[in-house]
């Protein structure tokens, strides 16, 4: 598969250095995966603006508490209120991971991020993670004046599995009449927990993401094969995706996810809701968010907060 030079050398790179036991358990891929995120971050994400205020906060949810990060800009607001779900297959990833990019979209489309630490996998399995990050979005509308935020302005997004739960999320706020969600923003999302798309198979390894990782993350996250086609795992098997907000939907070339993201951007317009695709054809799953390093990545990421603006004026 065709990938830009510096996308090349960033995938040669990595897997040279990887040094990972298959055998680890999940709990240690975390913990690493931390580590790694804190010393790597900064070298691959460009570091964003200071936001005017940035704070942790502990919110209740069903048997436990979540940690948020929120991020205000300055001015007087009060700003639209913006839900980011970090990825990690459901079972890795931090808030601290996608510091920069919270601090980017917070800045550039001057929203209000809240950024949502939902519990992860094996310890907590599905339906675990949509409720807890349903929880978050009900928590930022009922403290949207203390958050400087608007609660007629909400949008959503999220990376790969962190995609996969905002599509979800907001499928819940339209069947719960919950909170209403305005737009929909999902980059290399999961769609199809079946693992049935095309390109799930057809991309080789060695590409950030391969197969058996993806079947690991997944089946620590499902239960029951039988969920795998519940809408609230797998949002392309919905039986109705009518009434959702406008879709944003990234896919990348070398990504076993490409064709997850596609289909369900045909079935978003079947279902006569608005959607813009953009494709990165020589990426793979995660060097979209590559912006200290990759143009292209960074030409993306200015491209859809501005969409995401534009969206909040709407």
């Amino acid at each position: 598969m065709h990938l830009e030079p510096r996308v090349a050398r960033i995938v040669k790179t990595a897997n040279a250095l990887d040094r990972r036991d298959p055998s680890m358990s999940m709990a240690s891929r975390r913990f690493e995966s931390a580590v790694t995120a804190r010393r790597m971050g900064r070298v691959v994400m460009a570091r964003g603006p200071e936001p005017a205020s940035q704070t942790d906060q502990l919110i209740e949810v069903d048997r436990g508490r979540i940690l948020v990060r929120v991020y205000r800009p300055a001015g007087s607001g009060p700003f639209p209120i913006h839900l980011f779900l970090h990825g990690g297959g459901w079972c890795v990833g931090t808030l601290d991971e996608r510091d920069p990019r919270c601090r980017a979209i917070s800045d550039g489309a001057r929203c209000v991020v809240v950024s949502v630490d939902y519990r992860m996998a094996p310890e907590n399995t599905y339906p675990t993670a949509p409720e807890d990050c349903y929880r978050a979005l009900e928590w930022a509308v009922e403290n949207a004046g203390d958050l400087g935020g608007d609660p007629g302005r909400i949008s959503v997004s999220g990376e790969s599995a962190g995609a996969n739960l905002a599509a979800v999320l907001c499928l819940m706020a339209r069947d719960r009449s919950g909170p209403s969600i305005a737009y929909q923003w999902l980059d290399v999302p999961a769609t199809d927990l079946t693992m049935s798309q095309p390109s799930i198979r057809s991309t080789p390894s060695g590409y950030l993401l391969d197969y058996e990782d993806m079947v690991r993350y997944r089946d620590h996250y499902l239960t029951t094969e039988a969920q795998q086609t519940e809408a609230y795992a797998s949002p392309l098997h919905a039986e109705d995706l009518g009434g959702l907000p406008p879709a944003w939907i990234l896919t990348c070339g070398a990504d076993p996810l490409r064709d997850d993201g596609r289909a369900y951007a045909a079935a978003l317009r079947e279902a006569g809701v608005e959607v813009t695709e953009r494709h990165l054809a020589g990426h793979v799953h995660p060097s979209f968010a590559f912006t200290r390093l990759i143009p292209s990545a960074a030409s993306y990421e200015r491209e859809a907060i501005a969409a995401l603006a534009a969206a909040h004026r709407r």
